[in-house]
């Protein structure tokens, strides 16, 4: 088992960060498939705390790190992602978390989805982040 400067733990083909809600719900941060890593939704919380409260384009950097943080404890790197997936509370939110996107990913360019939803687990939440990364 590794473990990153962030806390986030290697067990092989589970990845876990020590968040509050893996534990409570029963799941891993990521999973490493074969030539995949499959990154859970991330969002901004740090330490179990929300950060960037109303901020939906600082939230969406921040999952982004944690969701990439998982991607390399999973041996792939930012240049093997291949699908984001975003979820936002606000219609208004959209255009800056692209943006975040954008500028996280540069000329990597992976296929993207965004959907609005009703709410996420705490109502600072603006935005959950799903990555998932492929060895070419």
């Amino acid at each position: 088992m590794s473990v990153s400067s962030d806390g986030m733990q290697n067990t092989g083909p589970r990845i876990f960060s020590g968040g509050i809600w893996e534990e409570k719900y029963g799941y891993a941060r990521a999973v490493v498939a074969g030539e995949r890593v499959i990154v859970s939704g991330c969002t901004a919380t740090v330490e179990g705390e929300v950060r960037h409260v109303g901020d939906a384009h600082a939230q969406a950097l921040t999952a982004i790190d944690i969701a990439l943080e998982a991607v390399l404890m999973g041996g792939l790197t930012r240049e093997d992602v291949v699908m984001v997936r975003y979820y936002v509370v606000e219609q208004r939110h959209f255009d800056v978390v692209g943006q975040a996107i954008g500028e996280a990913f540069g000329k990597v360019r992976p296929a993207c989805t965004g959907v609005r939803v009703a709410g996420l687990v705490d109502p600072r939440m603006l935005v959950e982040i799903e990555i998932e990364a492929l060895r070419a």
